[in-house]
């Protein structure tokens, strides 16, 4: 059975209870899933009032568990945002893969912060970068992503504008942006910046940064200079750790080394995320452009804009799945300084795009 086959109550009317009655006798998995399904369906119609009996929470939470994944995809689709839902279930989905997990918390009133603390704890790194995109994110949650100190959690916590940081969590942040230049971009722009870390964040940030800080705050760069110099001297001198120059031999020879592969079929999507991962993001501006047939320049104006959606595009015409696109947004984050920002909507989110489609949209957004 396909996904197709499920979607019908969604747009149909809510079956009827004869109908319901007749799956709930079959014994076949089959018919326990159009079950849940069309239960979920008439809930939809019909939400119940006040909360649901705990016989028929334990129904949902038994069919939820023998079901496949694609129906517990959908089935966390279909539940994100419903008040009625049984919370034991929302915080089953919410605790399964990522990509059953994402909807629900991305978006779901049931789970309450100890729900959503037990899944940094119990859950993967993915699960945690979504919680902290969480809209309206509670303060008590944000600090344990900070006292957590993941990376990319805390970038995508420092974009979350609605989420309730404190001043000290706000400080904590600022603290880690020295050793991570992926929340340099987005600290610089937020709104519960003080004067008082915006002098502390300017120590290390670029001159791009150091402009739109001193645009939004009274900053003594006399009285810093001598700051940032030290902070020179200990990046050059190892207590920190210097981010590689990204001089002209190396960009030539990341280039020919895309281009031996490209020339002996070795080069593919899943090249991309690697280059990435191994924290070497030259080579992945080579491949991305390689792959999709566009110039370097356009990728590296998709990796310095406002919005990730450029950047999306350009990968999805290379065939890289769109579930992967947010981790991979967060390390290319970590590796440029925050960028691309975080303008926009969640395109990758909308549905599949195929490769033509997305190299065309690519093309629109960025210089020729």
């Amino acid at each position: 059975m396909t996904v197709a086959q499920f979607r019908s109550p969604s747009v149909a009317a809510p079956p009827a209870y004869p109908d319901l009655l007749a799956l709930a006798r079959s014994p076949d998995a089959d018919s326990r899933e159009r079950l849940l399904l069309g239960v979920i369906a008439l809930c939809d119609a019909r939400p119940p009032s006040g909360e649901l009996s705990p016989i028929l929470g334990e129904i949902f939470l038994t069919l939820a568990r023998q079901a496949e994944r694609e129906v517990r995809k959908l089935l966390s689709e279909r539940l994100a945002q419903a008040d009625w839902a049984p919370p034991a279930l929302i915080n089953v989905l919410a605790l399964d893969e990522i990509e059953i997990a994402r909807p629900v918390l991305a978006a779901s009133p049931l789970l309450q912060d100890d729900d959503l603390l037990r899944v940094l704890v119990e859950a993967t790194l993915e699960h945690q970068i979504e919680i902290a995109r969480r809209p309206n994110l509670g303060g008590r949650v944000a600090d344990a992503i900070i006292d957590r100190g993941e990376p990319a959690a805390l970038a995508a916590l420092a974009f979350n504008r609605t989420a309730e940081i404190s001043l000290d969590g706000l400080r904590r942040l600022v603290e880690h942006s020295r050793r991570i230049a992926a929340l340099r971009g987005p600290l610089t722009r937020h709104p519960r910046l003080t004067d008082q870390l915006a002098e502390q964040l300017y120590q290390w940030v670029g001159a791009a940064l150091r402009q739109s800080i001193c645009a939004r705050f009274q900053v003594d760069e006399m009285k810093l200079a001598p700051l940032i110099q030290q902070s020179v001297y200990d990046a050059r001198s190892g207590t920190m750790t210097p981010v590689p120059a990204n001089d002209a031999d190396r960009d030539e020879m990341e280039r020919r080394l895309v281009a031996k592969l490209q020339s002996a079929g070795q080069l593919r999507p899943g090249y991309l995320i690697r280059a990435v991962r191994e924290r070497r993001l030259g080579l992945f501006v080579h491949a991305l452009a390689t792959l999709g047939g566009f110039s370097v320049a356009q990728v590296r104006e998709a990796l310095a804009a406002s919005s990730p959606e450029p950047l999306f595009y350009a990968c999805a015409s290379t065939g890289v799945d769109r579930a992967v696109y947010p981790a991979l947004l967060a390390e290319i984050r970590l590796l440029n300084d925050g960028w691309p920002g975080d303008a926009g909507a969640a395109v990758w989110t909308r549905g599949v795009i195929s490769p033509t489609s997305a190299a065309r949209s690519f093309r629109a957004l960025v210089k020729g």
